[in-house]
């Protein structure tokens, strides 16, 4: 007689396959599960040892399922979708009085809390919960929405637009100054602020490869929060990459200045990305529809 009830392998084993196959890596799965890349391959290898196969055939620049590995994958992703939409449906019922929306750090500090601020002010009885982290909201059925740059790959979510930003470099008063009207040959050996991170935002190479710049760029400044590219480049430490509608009080204020005149549309939208209309609370709805004004019909 099996030693469990379903004779199925430790649950740990199995999540830690789930995630790593859907990143196609174990380092992105490492991110998301807070631990290291080599606590998911010995959770991996704990599962093909005990099923006597190879789920991943390892290779030089990362791992590709077997055929064995993707009969694996299927059934594991429809099991936990399903088991999320039924603790989804828990929590709507215990938590019917809340509203909870995620977004990065960055979008939080310069646009989303401002808003729910306002909204609070009219709507004062309904609770919201914030949650803002930059790494991508994977599985995190609690949200009843969050705000995206590019669409999500998960089909069962909604989109809707909310804007289409600009892209320009912006820099202290003080470099703003020296480098105005400036090429993108000079530009692209200046400091530049990268952000390293696994989120698909618009980066520096995309950004002069789109205005037709086909050099070098620097490269040796890499951070992993936007917030703080934006404050090294408010302090004079080189250039970030600047969201016009994002970072606007920042302009407002003058802590960062624009360097003209090279200005690239953002290929994508922010979106609000979430459960569908028909499975929000009516005040998750209110939120929404709080949201959505406040983005103006133009900004698409």
């Amino acid at each position: 007689m099996s030693r469990r009830h379903y004779n199925l392998p430790p649950l740990t084993t199995l999540s830690a396959f789930e995630t790593a196959a859907r990143h196609q890596s174990f380092k992105n799965a490492a991110q998301e599960l807070s631990v290291t890349p080599g606590a998911v391959s010995h959770q991996i290898k704990a599962l093909e040892g005990e099923l006597g196969a190879a789920l991943f055939q390892r290779r030089h620049r990362g791992v590709e399922l077997t055929e064995a590995g993707l009969a694996l994958f299927n059934i594991l992703g429809s099991s936990f979708a399903g088991i999320s939409r039924t603790l989804d449906g828990i929590r709507n019922r215990s938590n019917a009085q809340k509203v909870t929306v995620g977004s990065t750090t960055a979008v939080a500090a310069l646009w989303l809390s401002p808003a729910i601020i306002r909204f609070w002010r009219e709507f004062p009885d309904i609770n919201v919960s914030q949650v803002a982290q930059d790494q991508p909201f994977v599985g995190r059925a609690d949200l009843d929405f969050f705000v995206r740059y590019g669409k999500d790959p998960d089909p069962e979510l909604s989109h809707t637009a909310l804007y289409r930003d600009h892209l320009v470099p912006v820099a202290s008063p003080e470099l703003a100054s020296e480098l105005t009207g400036a090429s993108l040959e000079v530009l692209a050996q200046q400091r530049l602020i990268h952000l390293d991170t696994n989120r698909n935002w618009t980066s520096w190479g995309d950004w002069f490869r789109a205005l037709g710049y086909k050099g070098t760029i620097t490269t040796e400044t890499q951070v992993n929060s936007y917030s703080l590219a934006l404050q090294m480049a408010g302090k004079g430490a080189g250039l970030a990459l600047g969201w016009q509608r994002l970072i606007q009080p920042m302009l407002e204020s003058g802590k960062l200045v624009p360097i003209g005149p090279h200005v690239l549309q953002a290929p994508n939208k922010f979106y609000l990305v979430g459960r569908p209309d028909d499975q929000l609370s009516d005040m998750a709805l209110e939120l929404k529809t709080w949201i959505l004004k406040e983005v103006p019909e133009s900004s698409l």
